[in-house]
Formats: structure tokens, sequence, C-alpha cells
């Protein structure tokens, strides 16, 4: 179960890298920060190499740690004053990082280290 948890887990992670990629300029205004399409680039970056560590159980435990902070910090910083205005994409977002969030703590638990 936690094999096919791990893939569940770390595709969508992938194609939500890939994204960033693809919709760079889009999402750029999203960014609560100067630089904005630097960041939505590296951010994509680090949700691949996430996605990677998780299936090839390499660092996997660090880099479920990383995500999971960094998915907070979305949920937190972009999701949540939309979501305390009522607005429901803004709500559906910040519910799904802040879901995602625990998912990447608890597989970073499990995983543990390997002998």
């Amino acid at each position: 179960m936690l094999a096919l948890g791990r893939y569940l887990f770390a595709i969508p992670m992938a194609v939500f890298g890939i994204f960033h990629f693809m919709s760079a300029n889009d999402m750029a205004g999203m960014v609560p920060l100067p630089g904005g399409v630097v960041w939505v680039y590296l951010t994509g970056l680090a949700l691949i190499l996430a996605a990677v560590s998780i299936i090839i159980r390499k660092h996997d435990r660090l880099a479920c740690f990383l995500l999971g902070i960094m998915l907070l910090i979305f949920a937190l910083s972009i999701h949540l004053p939309g979501f305390l205005e009522g607005d429901q994409g803004s709500t559906a977002n910040f519910l799904k990082d802040i879901a995602l969030a625990g998912g990447a703590f608890g597989y970073g638990l499990l995983a543990g280290p390997r002998e």
C-alpha cells in the first residue's frame, strides 16, 4: 500500500511542477514576492525534484519535509487571503495545499531510514 501511495502522491506533484513551467506567466501574478516568474519556475522545479525523490526513494524523507513546508507556505501566503474573504477557489486551493502538506509529512514519517 505504501508503494502505491508513493506513486499516487508523487506523480501529481510532478504534474503540478510541469504546469508551473507551462503556465509560469499566468501563475506569476499569484506570487506575493518580487520576481514572480522566477519563483514559479523555482517552485515548479522543487515540485518535480520532490516527486523524483519520492519515486526513487532517495532522500524522500527530507524531500517530503521540504515539500510539506513549501505547500504550507503556498496555503498561507497565496490562498489564505482569498479563503478569509470567502472566495471559493481560494478556499479549495487552501484546503488542497494543507491536505497535501499533511500527506507529505505523513509519508515522510513513514518513509524512515532504510537498511
